[in-house]
Formats: structure tokens, C-alpha cells, sequence
């Protein structure tokens, strides 16, 4: 393993009844970038993140973290390590608050249960680094509105906050910006770009702009095989990468 590399596969292959949805990939995120990984819908995407994740298991190939092989650990291990996730659907709490949300997941970094039994006493202990985290995200203010209530693009920013608050060495994000708006976009990129400095960030992401602006390593995918690899001016040139993809999504 390359000494700048914190996550590589080989060969890493998904197939479902006769379907190769992830097809001998090769894939080597370096540290302290942000790499994104994009193609056409069906592409395996997705299904790369399970893999790269532990919620699906390869039918071949490895999978190293910091130059351990983790392909056949399953999902907690492989989090303890420090490999976090984000989810295309924001995934936070509803009933409780913003601050409560990033306190849960506090808690979880000690490496124990959820302490809901606990005292609001000693849950409070956790109060000056959720608040500190909140205003990180710029969502601040709404450290006591129920998560159900804010707005789209600050779940997802509270999604980032909880991210954060287990102190990933990579980051795993899935389609940061689905479904917002021009101004959320833009402040959810900033974020990304604020949350990745120390850190590793491998993203799906549809949005070519926020791929252009946020990428250092761009992996192109079509029909689970890696088509193209290089920074955006390179990948964007590639007449196979624009028949493939930039072409579908123009067209």
C-alpha cells in the first residue's frame, strides 16, 4: 500500500444472481483529499459504498483501510476504526433536538451504548462540544429545534455535525447535496470543504459543479467497471467519460 494512500481496493467485485454490479475495481483514495466518485445512474456507485462500508460483502477483491485488510469485517468494526458514512436520505433523529442529535453521537464515539437511562446532568457534559459542532455547520440557532422541524439543507448540515462529532479519519459521503436548492448547495459545499481539512472525504455526488469545485481525485464509474480517473479538467476531456456520463446527464 502506498504510504499516502488511506483506503485502496483490488479487484473488489459485486455480483447479484449473474449481475456484475461492481466489476474488478481498483480504486486508491489518498490522505487529506477530497476524491469523489461519479457516473451515470446504475453505474455502482452505491453498491461501491456498501462495499467500501461493510453493509454488503464482495464476491471478490480486498478492501484496506491504513493498510489493513478490513474486507470481511462487518460494518461496526470497520466504523470503530474510523471510517464514518453519511446517507443520501438525511438520516437524524426527527424527535429529537438538533443538540441532542450531535450529543447522541458524542456518546457513541466513547465506544459505548447510548446512555438514554443516564442522568440530564451527565448528558449535559456533552453540551459545549455539541454546541461548538453546531455552530462549525452553521446551524447554531437551531441547537433546540426538533430535527424534524428544520429545513432540508440544515438537516443535512446537522447530518455533517454528527459526522464530525465521531471524529472520522475518512469520510464517507453519499450525495451531500441531493435535493437542495442553488443557496444550499453552495453552503454545504463550503461545509465540506471546512470538515475536510485533516480529514479524508470520499463522496458520491451527481452535482458536476460541486464535483469540480470540491475534488482533488475524480473516479468515474460505468457499469461497475472505473472508466476514467484524474482531476476534472482531465476526466471532463475524456470523450468516453462524456459519452458515458456528462453526456446523459446533459442530454
Amino acid at each position: 500500500m502506498a504510504d499516502d494512500a488511506i483506503l485502496e481496493t483490488e479487484g473488489l467485485t459485486k455480483e447479484f444472481r449473474g449481475f456484475l454490479a461492481v466489476k474488478n475495481v481498483h480504486l486508491r483514495v489518498r490522505r487529506g483529499t477530497i476524491h469523489a466518485l461519479i457516473g451515470p445512474n446504475g453505474a455502482g456507485k452505491t453498491t461501491c459504498f456498501n462495499l467500501l462500508t461493510k453493509f454488503l460483502q464482495p464476491t471478490a477483491g480486498r478492501i484496506r483501510f491504513r493498510g489493513r485488510d478490513i474486507t470481511r469485517l462487518r460494518p461496526a468494526q470497520v466504523a470503530k476504526l474510523g471510517i464514518v458514512r453519511s446517507f443520501q436520505i438525511s438520516a437524524v433523529f426527527g424527535h429529537l433536538t438538533a443538540l441532542e442529535n450531535v450529543r447522541v453521537a458524542l456518546q457513541r464515539r466513547r465506544g459505548e451504548s447510548f446512555d438514554f437511562w443516564r442522568s440530564e446532568k451527565v448528558l449535559r457534559a456533552y453540551d459545549g462540544r455539541a454546541r461548538e459542532l453546531l455552530a462549525a455547520v452553521g446551524i447554531e440557532a437551531a441547537a433546540d429545534v426538533p430535527a424534524v422541524e428544520l429545513p432540508y439543507g440544515q438537516k443535512r448540515a446537522l447530518e455533517l455535525a454528527t459526522t464530525i462529532a465521531l471524529e472520522p479519519e475518512l469520510m464517507l459521503l453519499d450525495e451531500p447535496t441531493s435535493g437542495m436548492g442553488r443557496e444550499d448547495v453552495g453552503r454545504i459545499s463550503a461545509l465540506i470543504r471546512e470538515v475536510a481539512k485533516g480529514r479524508t472525504v470520499l463522496m458520491v455526488e451527481h452535482n458536476l459543479s460541486v464535483v469540480a469545485d470540491l475534488s482533488d481525485t475524480i473516479t468515474v464509474l460505468a457499469r461497475g467497471e472505473v472508466l476514467a480517473e484524474g482531476d476534472y479538467a482531465r476526466i471532463s476531456a475524456d470523450p468516453r467519460v462524456r459519452e458515458a456520463y456528462i453526456g446523459s446527464e446533459e442530454g
